[in-house]
């Protein structure tokens, strides 16, 4: 196994960003935007610190009740996180929605997301507030990368 981090991503203009490393070490944040889009450069950056051997990306899907312009800008933001990682030279990995909370048990509740990545990295601070989901999600998607694809328990 390569020392690099594996990493998630819970895609969207509130998702967030996760880097999962072999000794079971988390560094989540939020995804960088700039004037309500995806900041590329920024995260292009913060990936490459990283050097991450896997990247795991939540595939994007239209959600029932969802506007027009709004699934439009969750689109165009997954679109430019894959291209981040294709700029990354990062092989990666889509995984729906389903597949990675069934595999944790979770529904669709971003809360119950939230509070297993406080029991699964406590102490971090990483999740602390209701709007960390997106960093919650993107951890437990780096998890799945580990326990799943690659069939390591961190």
């Amino acid at each position: 196994m390569q020392n690099g981090p594996i990493l998630g991503i819970d895609p969207g203009i509130t998702g967030g960003v996760a880097a999962l490393y072999p000794d079971g070490r988390i560094m989540a944040d939020d995804i960088p935007t700039v004037d309500g889009s995806v900041d590329v450069d920024a995260l292009v950056r913060r990936i490459r610190e990283h050097a991450p051997r896997l990247a795991v990306i939540e595939r994007a899907q239209s959600m029932p009740g969802q506007g027009v312009s709004s699934t439009f800008k969750y689109g165009v933001a997954f679109g430019a996180l894959c291209a981040v990682t294709a700029i990354c030279e990062i092989p990666t990995h889509l995984v729906s929605p389903r597949k990675w909370k069934n595999h944790f048990r979770l529904d669709a509740d971003k809360e119950r997301s939230r509070a297993m990545a406080i029991r699964l990295w406590p102490g971090t601070g990483l999740f602390e507030r209701k709007r960390d989901h997106g960093r919650a999600e993107a951890a437990l998607i780096a998890r799945y990368g580990a326990e799943v694809l690659e069939r390591v328990r961190p």
